[in-house]
């Protein structure tokens, strides 16, 4: 108080520019009260036209800046998943799932289209019923996996949908020339199959339904050689991240089992639709979240079986 009108003139420019740093709203109201007010009422009670009085109103009246141009506020968690969920499909290929994912969901797509393509130009003949079997289980799982993977991929799950419609159509017909080319031993092997398939129907969904529960008692009993953490983990064999690629295990296995298949019952659009999803899916079960390397295993293993499927009817037909 005892501030004389030319201390006021010399220590304007301190008072002014520590006031419009200071970042904490707390501290500037400290100093408004502490300082500045006093100042102000000894300066000038009467001239409200003072150009201190008018700078420092001129602050108190601007919104506090919480960051200064070379202080970057911390991305949140919600911008950084956002932008990385708009990341284009083309940048940074080697690591964007949205780019792999993408070409596994072609390369499905050509499955589905080879099915097509074999009902409508091929002969019964060619269908494999044990393949085709696989196939149906196979694209039912990914097709649930691929709408609930991170990131989610919808052209994926939209592809194996159509390849279920597909395989089952094919299945009629391979089942329906069984019948009629084996006589009646053929229909009593058809029937056999479809109670089979009836039964390992019924055992599936039942098996869905009790998996929820199932995970959380063995992840709540706390069981040796860390039994409960797999129970609980995200791709857990209560989960479809783990059945999903087991499935495809079984494309590979049947692969391996018909490694001396006739060549002149290879179907090249269904097996170059199979290596191209093997090369592809290689790469993408290591982007996904969770990440998995079951799922990246199983393709290595489906590309080179069915890679060979393909060189063997190649070799044969046009070398």
């Amino acid at each position: 108080n005892n501030l004389m009108h030319d201390d006021v003139t010399c220590n304007e420019s301190f008072f002014l520019s520590h006031f419009s740093i200071s970042q904490d709203r707390e501290y500037n109201m400290f100093v408004t009260r502490t300082v500045v007010s006093p100042l102000l009422r000894r300066v000038s009670n009467n001239d409200l036209s003072h150009p201190l009085r008018l700078r420092l109103r001129a602050l108190l009246e601007k919104p506090p800046r919480r960051f200064q141009s070379t202080d970057k506020a911390p991305p949140s968690s919600s911008s950084s998943s956002s932008s990385s969920s708009e990341e284009g499909i083309f940048s940074n290929p080697w690591s964007n799932a949205r780019l792999w994912g993408a070409l596994g969901a072609a390369a499905g797509w050509g499955m589905s289209g080879a099915a097509i393509y074999d009902a409508s130009q091929s002969g019964p003949e060619i269908i494999s019923l044990n393949m085709t079997g696989v196939l149906i289980v196979y694209s039912s799982l990914f097709a649930r996996w691929a709408y609930i993977v991170n990131p989610q991929n919808l052209m994926l799950c939209a592809c194996h949908v159509t390849n279920v419609v597909a395989q089952t159509n094919q299945m009629r017909r391979g089942l329906a020339h069984k019948a009629d080319e084996g006589g009646e031993l053929g229909r009593q092997e058809v029937d056999e199959m479809m109670k089979k398939a009836g039964a390992a129907g019924v055992a599936s969904a039942l098996a869905i339904a009790a998996a929820p529960r199932a995970r959380s008692a063995v992840a709540a009993a706390s069981l040796p050689f860390g039994i409960s953490a797999v129970a609980a983990s995200e791709a857990g064999p209560f989960t479809v991240h783990f059945w999903a690629p087991m499935s495809k295990w079984l494309i590979s296995g049947a692969s391996f089992v018909d490694l001396e298949r006739p060549t002149d019952q290879i179907s090249v659009a269904q097996f170059t639709a199979l290596t191209f999803t093997g090369l592809f899916f290689s790469r993408y079960a290591l982007l996904v979240k969770p990440i998995n390397y079951v799922l990246c295993s199983v393709n290595i293993a489906l590309f080179g079986s069915s890679a060979y499927h393909l060189g063997r009817k190649v070799k044969a037909d046009y070398l």
